[in-house]
């Protein structure tokens, strides 16, 4: 009897032995549904449904975005994404302050962010488009990704384009509050001082590459946040797709 018992548990072993590998893959397959529910994702969801979730979130994300900073001192009280003088200029406050040029310096601060703030809201209708035009892939490819996968998506996909739409904004705001004349006048004084070095800086390009960094900046927080909190999942799609 014994022997035969030895014999049955050796059979079992081996063949458990044989199937470990069935074993791991279906363990590693509930941890990954585990995983899935813990983020507020059902694994019953058609992918329609999960697109249709992630587009209205990532709606919802450049709605908020663009309220945020398309407004007076959206960009200029914000020290997350305050747009600062050119370096080049900043470096010379010291010595343009001598002058009596400081309080220009100043002023060409504040309209450099004020022509950001006039631009962002052209960015909305670019993002929404984007948004509509999203295929399957790209939406599963963002919905599995991480935190900031949309984000990621939208600076390679339409960075150049978003440069492109705010140009002519940035170009005739900064035209209008006088940035360009009062930074001609900083420029003309600098550069008839004796020190040296002269200033050449394109101002439209300046403020086009600080106000895209202020967008996908808090582009990525909103669609961080709609991932994480419960409380940004304003709908019930975003709900029934991200979890109560």
């Amino acid at each position: 009897m014994n022997k035969l018992i030895s014999a049955i548990l050796l059979f079992v072993f081996v063949g458990f032995s044989a199937n470990a590998s069935w074993l791991n893959d279906t363990v590693n397959h509930l941890k990954g549904f585990g995983g899935m529910q813990e983020k507020g994702q059902s694994s019953n969801l058609s992918k329609s449904k999960i697109a249709a979730g992630l587009k209205e979130a990532l709606s919802i994300a450049v709605s908020n975005t663009v309220s945020k900073l398309g407004r007076v001192n959206g960009f200029y009280k914000d020290r997350k994404v305050h747009i600062p003088l050119p370096s080049k200029l900043e470096s010379l406050r010291g010595v343009l302050d001598r002058i009596g040029l400081s309080g220009k310096l100043d002023k060409l601060e504040i309209k450099l962010n004020r022509a950001a703030e006039l631009a962002t809201p052209k960015a909305k209708e670019l993002f929404l488009d984007a948004i509509k035009h999203m295929t399957i892939r790209d939406v599963y490819r963002i919905y599995k990704g991480p935190d900031d996968a949309a984000t990621q998506y939208f600076r390679e996909n339409m960075g150049e384009k978003l440069k492109s739409e705010m140009r002519p904004i940035v170009d005739k705001t900064l035209s209008e509050v006088d940035a360009v004349k009062t930074y001609n006048s900083i420029v003309n004084s600098i550069n008839t001082l004796p020190f040296g070095k002269k200033v050449n800086l394109n101002l439209t390009d300046y403020v086009l590459n600080k106000a895209e960094d202020g967008i996908f900046y808090y582009m990525a927080k909103e669609e961080e946040a709609i991932r994480k909190d419960p409380a940004k999942r304003v709908t019930e799609l975003l709900r029934e797709v991200f979890g109560r």
